[in-house]
């Protein structure tokens, strides 16, 4: 998370810069910590042929070789960058806004819950039209079978193709967008809730300032919220990954997300919304806890 734990500044370009930044920063530290969990969530979230996720990674690992753990990584290690910088910024112009309405008001500029969930929900929103076609090429990259099966040879292949089968490089590069609007607003508006909470939770107990609170608090509060972040969204994140892997044309079986949700529950019922949920918590814990780590080392760096 970005360094919601300093007192910023009321506004400025040039902290909104940093807010950028630094969230550039933690989130390639979350692609490198995060992707060889996520091609194990996507591979449940859209296949039968694994029994759960040590299986699953087993397979990966004895068929394709340690380094398909980290196939698809080089789209969203340049987007999911791009996507975390985008959050960061967002959250603190829309908290910052909130700020200054509620003393506006005469009220205490302080936020409360239901704001930091507001102003968490426009980071995910605004993130969504960066997230939702990084995301889309990153799962077919890792979805697609291995060897002589392959379909695509890279990202930009795997763009062109995508793009030329849809009819257009917009309508299917944006596959399954509305989905993912709805699955960023519910999982920013928690994640940044729940670590506010914790945060200052933590500063009343101990009656501290919140820079006094230590990284590695601040790292066990982030990976915290990364597992709030996950339990508020996964169905919406399910449904995401199977429309961003359907076919094409005739053999398209989810053309709209209710569609996707309606199949998904004949088929599998509530358990499943959840398929793959193991190894997404294993992985938001470390990823969540890294990101607002080295986020808050950039912060401190750079103020």
């Amino acid at each position: 998370m970005a360094s919601a734990e300093i007192e910023q500044p009321q506004g400025g370009a040039l902290q909104t810069a940093k807010d950028l930044f630094s969230g550039a920063v933690g989130g390639i530290a979350q692609v490198l910590i995060g992707q060889p969990f996520d091609i194990v969530k996507v591979r449940l979230q859209t296949s039968n042929q694994y029994s759960g996720a040590v299986e699953a990674a087993a397979s990966i690992y004895k068929n394709e070789g340690a380094l398909a753990f980290y196939k698809g990584t080089l789209t969203p290690l340049i987007g999911i960058g791009a996507c975390v910088s985008v959050q960061f910024g967002a959250f603190h112009a829309a908290r910052r806004w909130l700020e200054a309405r509620n003393a506006g008001r005469g009220k205490a500029s302080d936020l409360n819950y239901g704001q930091y969930f507001a102003a968490g929900a426009f980071a995910g929103v605004a993130n969504a039209p960066l997230s939702g076609p990084i995301e889309h090429i990153r799962i077919r990259l890792q979805s697609q079978p291995h060897g002589a099966g392959r379909l695509y040879d890279g990202p930009l292949d795997c763009i062109r193709k995508v793009s030329a089968q849809s009819g257009g490089a917009l309508r299917g590069l944006y596959r399954g967008e509305v989905v993912t609007v709805w699955r960023e607003a519910f999982a920013y508006g928690a994640w940044f809730t729940a670590f506010e909470y914790l945060m200052n939770a933590d500063a009343a107990r101990n009656g501290i300032d919140r820079k006094q609170i230590p990284s590695y608090k601040i790292a066990l509060y982030g990976g915290l919220a990364g597992e709030v972040l996950w339990l508020a969204s996964y169905p919406f994140d399910v449904v995401k990954s199977k429309m961003q892997t359907d076919a094409f044309g005739a053999q398209q079986k989810y053309p709209t997300m209710r569609a996707c949700f309606s199949a998904t529950w004949r088929a599998d019922g509530v358990r499943g919304f959840w398929k793959g949920i193991g190894p997404t918590l294993l992985r938001a814990m470390p990823v969540s806890a890294g990101t607002f780590a080295v986020v808050e080392m950039t912060m401190r760096a750079i103020n």
